[in-house]
Parts: structure tokens; sequence; C-alpha cells
């Protein structure tokens, strides 16, 4: 089911969509700095701790994803850190 809000994908290609939440992942996981810093002047750590956890699990699924695009484009990818996105 669709958002009625949210046009259809222009490309009917999975490759594409894979692309497309790729880079919203990661876009999502380099805004969670900002949401991060905002709360520790707040002096919120429980609302920073669950921000880190938020853009631990979107720096992993974007790994993943990175992962997945090399494979189905026929490449090679770089090993990512096993660390990435862990502060």
């Amino acid at each position: 089911m669709s958002n009625s809000s949210t046009p259809a994908s222009p490309v009917k290609d999975e490759n594409y969509n894979l692309i497309a939440f790729l880079a919203a992942t990661l876009n999502n996981a380099w805004q969670m700095e900002t949401y991060i810093a905002d709360a520790e002047q707040a002096g919120d750590t429980e609302l920073a701790e669950w921000f880190r956890k938020v853009q631990h699990n979107s720096l992993k699924a974007g790994e993943q994803g990175k992962q997945m695009l090399v494979a189905r484009l026929g490449g090679s990818a770089p090993s990512a850190p096993s660390d990435a996105g862990q502060s």
C-alpha cells in the first residue's frame, strides 16, 4: 500500500529503489548528528543515546545496502570498518 501523499516511483527498477533508500538512510544517519548535539546541549542524555542507536541502525542498513548494490551491479566494495557509526 502506498502513501497517497508520495508519488509512485518514477522508475520501476529495484536498483533505483535500493539507491533511493540507501540515500535516504545515509542522510538520516547524517541528520542524527544534529539531533544528538541538540539533545546533549539540552542535557537530555537519554534522548541523545536513543538518537545514537537510531544512527547506528541507519549506518548498519546503509552499509548493508551498499554491499547489496555492489553485488547487484557486479563490482567489488571495500570492507566497511566494523565499528562504523559507534560512539
